[in-house]
């Protein structure tokens, strides 16, 4: 009897523990197979830290087949999933072609920056989803910092050092900490003339920083901000973006050549193009996490729409703590549908947030006791590192390195801006010359439509996810609030990784045939 053939579409959060649960349960009994665009499991929260040149790349991705045993991994983007004839169709990162047929289905694709329809955006920001992204605003806050110190007038020198994020929820917040810090050592390496300091700007609609945690929390993150001379400014965001900087709703024109976006994020077009019930661009499931009249299909993480089974008649947000605890749910679910036993629903208990703030500065509330500073930094960090599902040792042993030697301030040059454009159904990839983009992020057939009536997102545009980077002369495209929730067989819960929705529409995709013009010459 032939085995039965299982995959998992995605492999964030959801897909990664979704796919280690499995394996586990099946014991060889399945043919369990993983469908994702790269060879790692990205844990998002430390990505600021990969910006900030705190930790190296490496260390925030787990390889998938190094830790997950008797997984076949497919590299590849799912373009099409025929339900009747249970098969997905993909393109693998060469351009080839591919089918893979299934007896069980789990949908796991995860979000992509959310775009709103201000003039500019597309084309000057950048966002904070992936790899690449981190790895290109590190070298250009470097690049920045670096022609700042050798230009000859001060206001392009000023208009170099001066940096936009826009969206205070968890991923904004991180990224203005983080990078204030950075640039901050940048430039005892890179002395700027006239006395000028890198200004950083936090901008959201919002009323205060992280507007979905606990206002303890959010005092104390906007107090440490402050004190290092970030300008948080809410109930402001960006009405226009140009090549020369950008117009803030409140009238004021910043000269800046960075805008960090970090609004929010949507789910994967890839829901959308089932043709089944959505909420939101999220894909309906039943509490179970298996679809209405599909019960091949299961689908979890930001890519679904899950009962809260403890907040009646309103679904779990797109966070990683969420995705990362559906996964297990779902694992279990799937192997339980294939021998007939009963399937259980998903139900979660939140135990606390953890924000990183840069050095010792942190913001965390474990079983809701609220901690700052010293305690708060010991909390976020050892969550951290029980979390992770590798590269533990090497985390840490990166954290030791940088609390004793100065930063290495180089430009390595391997993602240019033009790669990392912020609509993109694609953030955990750069883009190649030549390239196409197999699933584009909006657009007819493919745009996400956002319900009318979406709340504001904590970061003023989007979900408590968003970040927004705007990089000024260069046309570039959450993190998530981690809440430590743990149970005796789940010690260590992933931060939540989405943004809510705060917006109701989606900027119109930027012709991908027109090449855009750097707004630098270092992105050239």
């Amino acid at each position: 009897m032939a085995r039965p053939r299982i995959v998992i579409v995605g492999a964030g959060f959801a897909g990664y523990r979704t796919a280690r649960t499995l394996a586990r349960a099946a014991r060889g009994r399945a043919d369990i197979t993983v469908l994702n665009p790269t060879d790692y499991f990205l844990y998002l929260p430390l990505l600021p830290q990969v910006a900030a040149g705190i930790l190296e790349p490496r260390r925030v991705t787990v390889s998938l087949a190094g830790t997950l045993r008797e997984v076949r991994l497919v590299l590849g983007e799912a373009d099409r999933i025929d339900l009747d004839g249970r098969t997905v169709h993909y393109t693998d990162p060469e351009g080839g072609t591919g089918t893979l047929a299934y007896d069980r289905l789990v949908l796991a694709a995860g979000s992509v920056n959310k775009l709103l329809p201000i003039p500019g955006v597309a084309e000057h920001a950048h966002g904070f989803r992936g790899l690449p992204e981190a790895l290109y605003l590190r070298d250009h806050l470097t690049r920045q910092v670096e022609l700042a110190a050798g230009a000859d007038n001060a206001d392009d020198c000023a208009a170099r050092c001066t940096f936009v994020v826009v969206g205070a929820g968890y991923t904004g917040t991180e990224v203005a900490a983080h990078g204030q810090q950075f640039t901050e050592a940048l430039v005892r390496a890179h002395p700027l003339s006239r006395g000028i300091r890198p200004r950083w700007l936090l901008l959201d609609v919002a009323e205060r920083v992280l507007p979905e945690l606990d206002e303890r929390l959010s005092r104390t993150a906007d107090r440490v901000l402050r004190e290092r001379g970030v300008e948080v400014r809410m109930g402001t965001s960006v009405k226009e973006a140009t090549g020369d900087g950008v117009l803030l709703t409140d009238g004021e024109f910043v000269d800046t050549r960075t805008l960090v976006w970090c609004v929010g994020v949507r789910p994967d077009p890839l829901a959308e193009s089932l043709g089944l019930p959505l909420e939101r661009g999220r894909l309906l499931v039943e509490p179970t996490l298996r679809v209405p009249g599909r019960p091949e299909v299961f689908a979890c993480g930001d890519a679904a729409a899950v009962p809260d089974l403890e907040q009646p008649g309103q679904y779990t947000p797109m966070t990683a703590q969420h995705a990362w605890r559906q996964g297990r749910v779902a694992g279990e679910n799937v192997a339980a549908s294939l021998s007939g036993g009963e399937l259980r629903s998903y139900r979660h208990k939140d135990m606390g947030f953890v924000v990183d703030l840069g050095g010792v500065q942190a913001a965390a509330n474990p079983l809701g006791v609220p901690l700052s500073g010293l305690p708060a930094g010991l909390v976020t960090r050892g969550y951290h590192l029980a979390a992770l599902p590798g590269n533990r040792v090497r985390v840490a042993a990166d954290w030791l390195l940088d609390a004793v030697l100065p930063r290495q301030a180089v430009q390595l040059g391997l993602v240019r801006s033009w790669s990392v454009p912020l609509d993109t159904a694609s953030p955990e990839l750069a883009r190649v010359p030549g390239g196409r983009e197999h699933r584009p992020a909006s657009g007819p057939g493919a745009a996400l439509a956002q319900d009318a009536h979406d709340p504001p997102g904590a970061d003023g545009s989007g979900g408590d996810e968003g970040t927004a980077a705007v990089v000024a002369p260069t046309p570039e495209a959450t993190q998530d609030d981690p809440e430590p929730e743990a149970t005796a067989d789940d010690p260590a819960p992933e931060p939540d990784s989405a943004e809510d929705d705060s917006a109701p529409v989606v900027a119109p995709t930027p012709d991908p045939a027109k090449k855009q013009q750097p707004r630098s010459e270092g992105d050239q």
